[in-house]
């Protein structure tokens, strides 16, 4: 979908911002680009809608240069939201949101109804929220318009540049779990910056980390958290990241010790005192079965943090959980593994050796 082939960005001062990177964002994926300042996170992700001009390579999008494309039209077709919101103040929600379909000459029937699926889609009632003023908003909504506007003309990107930053905890929070869902329902290909490293690791499929203008890893959150490819990696994650924040997947147990095919439930090929859980062929989740009874079960989604895990085992008598990822079977979690990962983690925490 997006790929930069050997990009350099020189400044006249003859400071060298990026050197030779390459890589490519599949479409519908989100990828995270996180690392210290001037690691040129920003900078990489601007010369996608050619704010930044690259010095050298080149950058495509759906296999064809984006120096290729009408400015315009690249630039329309690539939604951008930002940390400072930057809402027209002197416009209704309504009409901000309604500013790239109406240079695209969208009927004003069509942008009415994409303003209310959008502002529903976000949890805010059209009737409520439609007509009023940018000021007469919180940060957390105001954030949240800031998103759907950059969504508004149906764009196939999304670039996202430290949009939470500014928010309070709880906002940002719920603005991430907003990301999260919607990316469930629209599937936009998304390049996220942020200098947060719970929040590169809780919204990005791939996390892109950087530094003095390198890539220096390019994985799936729980391949960077397992498997540090340098020093610097294991201290930027190590020093950041609250093992309680970690997703269910890094730990989830990928064997199939619990797991049962659905042909095997069918046929009746497994113990009554056995608890597993029930996968079909194609590897989807179908259900719990526990003496014999199969039911839905509780599942737990890929990127849920083990905290929010904890609340959801605590008030079930659930003894093993399903990790899906899109309903696909991704691993199975139990309490106690939950305690064995947050122990080793204090033992290292607390400077003692383990064997």
């Amino acid at each position: 979908m997006i790929e930069f082939k050997h990009i350099k960005k020189i400044y006249p001062d003859g400071t060298e911002a990026i050197k030779d990177i390459s890589f490519r964002v599949e479409k519908g994926e989100i990828m995270t680009l996180i690392g210290p300042s001037g690691c040129g996170k920003t900078t990489t992700m601007k010369m996608v809608n050619r704010l930044i001009e690259p010095t050298s390579g080149e950058i495509y999008i759906n296999d064809k240069a984006i120096d290729s494309y009408n400015i315009h039209e690249l630039r329309w077709n690539i939604g951008y939201v930002l940390q400072q919101i930057a809402l027209f103040p002197h416009l209704t929600i309504d009409e901000n949101i309604a500013v790239v379909p109406e240079m695209k000459k969208w009927k004003r029937k069509a942008i009415k109804q994409r303003n209310r699926e959008l502002l529903d889609m976000v949890g805010l009632d059209p009737a409520t929220f439609q007509n009023k003023m940018p000021r007469e908003l919180s940060g957390g909504q105001q954030q949240r318009i800031g998103v759907i506007r950059a969504l508004a003309a149906d764009p196939d990107i999304i670039l996202m540049d430290e949009p939470f930053s500014a928010l309070d905890p709880i906002s940002r929070e719920q603005l991430q779990k907003d990301i999260r869902s919607l990316q469930k329902e629209i599937k936009k290909t998304i390049l996220f910056v942020t200098h947060d490293i719970d929040e590169a690791m809780a919204l990005g499929d791939r996390v892109c980390l950087m530094k003095g203008g390198k890539i220096v890893q390019l994985d799936r959150p729980q391949d960077i958290i397992l498997h540090p490819q340098s020093p610097f990696v294991k201290d930027f994650i190590g020093e950041r990241k609250s093992p309680w924040q970690t997703a269910v997947d890094i730990i989830a147990d990928p064997s199939q010790k619990y797991v049962l095919s659905q042909s095997s439930y069918n046929n009746g090929n497994y113990s009554k005192l056995q608890t597993y859980i029930v996968r079909d062929e194609n590897n989807m989740y179908v259900g719990l079965l526990q003496s014999g009874i199969l039911t839905d079960g509780i599942r737990l989604e890929n990127d849920l943090p083990l905290i929010k895990a904890v609340e959801i085992i605590e008030s079930s008598n659930q003894t093993i959980y399903p990790v899906v990822k899109a309903n696909k079977l991704v691993g199975v979690i139990s309490y106690r593994d939950i305690v064995a990962y947050l122990k080793s983690k204090a033992v290292v925490a607390n400077g003692v050796v383990q064997s």
